[in-house]
């Protein structure tokens, strides 16, 4: 089959909105940060697959974190804004609008550690798979992708953000007569022991530097000092 559409679905980083369980233990802003440099490592990976790619986007993008960054990343691509009033009509919403008829491949922005690679791997399994969904460590989902838009109406009678969210959209889309492929189990970021396994995954992502940057920052502001090799008032 053709490409099929990266779906990005995303929230403004704005601090006290974004990431809040991270942000009780790092800070509001912090936490926002972490939210932004994630979003940012998953739009490098949704282009590097050079498929379509469509941002289904929700928030206030000027009161965000790395607003200028986040713009620039979203810029190449075709932007909506999320519609519905639950996050699993928002879904729905958003796998209608991306779908142009060759499969939509749907990622959020928990998962910074995701790879073109992984999802190039959800959209090759729609050659013979009506739907492909990979798992998350938590009891959710970090992908879906669909041979066409309508096979994620399912999600609407879905409850999200559950222990048991995944094998609930399991259900329904085998319910719907799908032939569902089952991806890699990968964490997505929603404490502080997530971030610092992600990150302990992929060193080299914004998010691991970010998540660095601001353990520094913590470390530093907690015991008075610089920390061990660095000089007071030296970036």
């Amino acid at each position: 089959m053709s490409a099929p559409t990266v779906l990005v679905v995303a929230k403004a980083p704005v601090a006290g909105q974004a990431k809040t369980r991270l942000g009780t233990n790092l800070g509001h802003e912090a936490a926002a940060d972490l939210a932004a440099a994630a979003l940012l490592d998953t739009l490098d990976a949704a282009a590097a697959t050079t498929w379509p790619v469509v941002v289904a986007m929700t928030g206030d993008l000027t009161a965000a974190e790395r607003a200028d960054e986040v713009r620039a990343a979203i810029a190449p691509h075709h932007v909506v804004p999320q519609r519905g009033d639950t996050f699993a009509e928002r879904l729905v919403a958003a796998h209608s609008e991306a779908d142009v008829g060759h499969g939509v491949v749907q990622v959020g922005m928990d998962t910074p550690q995701v790879t073109a690679d992984l999802l190039r791997q959800a959209g090759d399994a729609l050659n013979d798979h009506d739907a492909a969904l990979g798992l998350a460590e938590d009891g959710g989902w970090w992908v879906l992708a669909v041979r066409h838009g309508g096979l994620a109406t399912c999600l609407a009678d879905v409850p999200m953000s559950t222990d048991d969210t995944g094998e609930l959209t399991l259900r329904a889309l085998t319910g719907s007569g799908a032939r569902v492929a089952t991806l890699p189990v990968l964490a997505d970021v929603d404490t502080l022991a997530d971030a610092e396994a992600v990150a302990a995954l992929a060193p080299t992502t914004r998010f691991a530097r970010a998540l660095h940057a601001h353990h520094t920052h913590t470390d530093h502001d907690e015991t008075g000092t610089a920390p061990h090799g660095a000089k007071e008032g030296v970036a």
